[in-house]
């Protein structure tokens, strides 16, 4: 059983009204409120050879990047830190503030506990104005889907290619693209941390339509063979790029790098170069 399987549960549970986005929507006064948070846990979200003051960066950085997709304003960001050794809190508080930091953000508390594994709980809450809130259910028929950046480069550091490392091990949250494509008129918007094509079925479960991309207008990840380009760029998890989708007129966007990569169509299915892609990605798995 995969992570998909149990959100099936969680639906059954409380509903899909809170439950089909990157974060929480709650109305807010005049505005609108988004509240997310992740779980992360040493042996299997925190790559060999990052240092505490990365594994602090990487656990804001997962959740800022999901109010970055809603296109909000971060606000706040609480860290619930499970420590097994008492030594290593300053270095991961200080990377988890420098990323706050950077992305516009207060580090503003949490909680500690004794753990024998590394568990790091990261919930953050943004804001956003009613009109430029970007949500994943929006994508209409002749909509470009586009993408941030160059999809890839943190699967290619797992693999062992060591100039990519910093998109591994400090990933930046794409804050000010986020804002900008909402603000333009973009109609749907997840980031890509689980991968391209798994974040497109993400993406289908919320809309009635479909979408189609073309693997050879991906940006080629450099020094990387074109077989594995294409399996990284399609497949690879840990990058925290924007997967969107808009209307044309609105591209391109100055000041930020995107990439149009196909377009939304009215069949219900997620098509690569013509074919059905296969929902693959980064999941977590459960022993039934």
């Amino acid at each position: 059983m995969d992570e998909r399987e149990l959100k099936k549960l969680v639906r059954e549970v409380i509903g899909t009204e809170y439950t089909l986005d990157d974060c929480a929507v709650v109305a807010c006064g005049g505005g609108i409120l988004v509240a997310t948070t992740d779980m992360l846990h040493e042996e299997t979200d925190f790559p060999v050879g990052m240092t505490d003051w990365q594994i602090g960066w990487m656990s804001a950085a997962v959740t800022l990047s999901d109010i970055a997709a809603m296109g909000a304003h971060p606000a706040i960001l609480l860290l619930a830190v499970g420590l097994d050794r008492s030594g290593r809190l300053r270095e991961i508080l200080e990377g988890a503030k420098a990323c706050c930091t950077a992305c516009g953000a207060v580090l503003a508390g949490g909680d500690l506990d004794s753990h024998r594994e590394l568990t790091i709980v990261s919930s953050g809450i943004g804001f956003s104005d009613r009109e430029t809130l970007v949500r994943r259910s929006g994508a209409r028929p002749g909509n470009l889907i586009g993408v941030t950046g160059t999809p890839g480069r943190a699967q290619a550091a797992l693999d062992g290619y060591r100039q990519y490392e910093r998109f591994l091990f400090e990933p930046m949250p794409r804050m000010a693209e986020g804002r900008t494509l909402a603000q333009a008129g973009a109609t749907a918007m997840m980031d890509i941390s689980d991968g391209l094509v798994a974040s497109l079925y993400d993406m289908l479960d919320a809309n009635e339509c479909g979408f189609s991309i073309d693997s050879s207008l991906l940006p080629l990840i450099e020094g990387i063979d074109p077989v594995r380009n294409r399996e990284y760029s399609l497949f690879g998890g840990g990058d925290f790029e924007l997967l969107f989708t808009c209307p044309p007129l609105i591209l391109p966007l100055a000041g930020i790098d995107v990439h149009v990569i196909g377009s939304v169509i009215k069949e219900h299915t997620v098509l690569v170069d013509g074919d059905v892609a296969p929902d693959r990605g980064y999941l977590h798995q459960w022993i039934v």
